[in-house]
């Protein structure tokens, strides 16, 4: 069934994705907001409070609510998991920015490529060469696609296989959007923000990240250069700050043969890489603090798109398989 239910979840995303400014997002942001106010009170264990109601509690919630369909009907239990999917999986949640990011690039309008790149990522991009926005547009468009469809996918796979319904895919979606939120209000607003919390919410989604990174990298190793891949996954991922970040980039850079990582202009993602937070000279960035491969050109746009579909028919081939062995043991 979680075959069915990601396949149905994936097609509905495409013909009917959710609008920007959705009713969903404004509710998840309301919720987050509600539950800093109300239970957040600034001390070591109101984080751990906080981060369990904002994120574990939706979860099991979900699982409750499909234990209870369950006893009904089989089939309406399906219909839940893909409403649940469809809210917390797909392309077109982010895809849209890429879209119009890359068609302004074919029209060689650069300033509205940076303008769009801006609004997406909140960073500053006016000052960026070409070459340094077309990495930060890949680069993020890799890291987006990864949470938006392959974390929730390995989840949801992982916890509905024990009976828990779309639970996992519930649980990495919020632990992901906590990990944003809190970071994003203690830059952008005027306001004290629990440090713990902020520090817990990112910690624990790193921990439930840990495994889906590493799926998510083999997939694009086997769907592209396996060899170059698996050596960038071991020689480049810790150029970036971020272990499970480092992992899906290096080995994404490594199976098209593109260069990631390394330059940074001042104000632009300054922990993406380990070499701009040091503050090394940028022709050193350059030479040390990058991956093998070709600089970014806009024909590697194309390469990504295609590399990021060969993965997901690649696991919804073994999902299928796994599935039909299920049915037949």
């Amino acid at each position: 069934m979680s075959f069915f239910a990601v396949l149905f979840a994936l097609l509905i995303e495409q013909l009917k994705p959710l609008p920007q400014g959705n009713v969903v997002h404004d509710a998840l942001t309301a919720w987050m907001r509600w539950t800093g106010r109300n239970f957040d009170a600034g001390r070591d264990r109101h984080a751990w409070i906080v981060w369990s109601i904002t994120a574990v509690l939706p979860a099991l919630a979900a699982w409750g609510l499909h234990a209870a369909i369950s006893h009904f009907s089989l089939l309406l239990a399906l219909v839940w998991d893909v409403v649940a999917l469809y809210l917390t999986l797909g392309f077109r949640q982010f895809s849209h920015y890429f879209t119009d990011i890359r068609e302004a690039l074919d029209r060689g309008d650069e300033a509205r490529a940076r303008q769009l790149l801006s609004e997406w990522r909140h960073l500053d991009a006016s000052e960026l060469p070409r070459t340094e926005l077309l990495r930060h547009v890949i680069e993020h468009s890799l890291l987006a696609a990864h949470r938006h469809v392959f974390g929730v996918f390995f989840w949801f796979v992982l916890l509905s296989s024990f009976g828990f319904g779309p639970a996992g895919a519930i649980l990495y979606r919020m632990a992901e959007y906590a990990s944003r939120y809190w970071a994003f209000k203690s830059r952008t607003i005027d306001a004290p923000v629990n440090a713990k919390l902020m520090a817990l919410s990112q910690r624990m989604f790193n921990l439930l990240d840990f495994v889906p990174a590493r799926l998510t990298a083999f997939g694009f190793a086997v769907v592209g250069n396996f060899e170059e891949a698996v050596t960038c996954w071991r020689r480049d991922a810790g150029l970036w700050k971020h272990p499970n970040e480092g992992i899906i980039l290096a080995a994404a850079a490594g199976a098209v043969g593109v260069q990631l990582g390394g330059n940074a202009a001042p104000g632009v993602t300054p922990d993406r890489s380990k070499t701009f937070e040091a503050g090394a000279e940028p022709d050193a960035v350059v030479a040390e603090g990058s991956t093998t491969g070709m600089p970014p050109e806009l024909g590697h746009l194309s390469s990504i798109v295609g590399l990021v579909w060969r993965s997901v028919v690649l696991w919804m081939l073994l999902l299928a398989l796994l599935s039909l062995a299920n049915l037949v043991g």
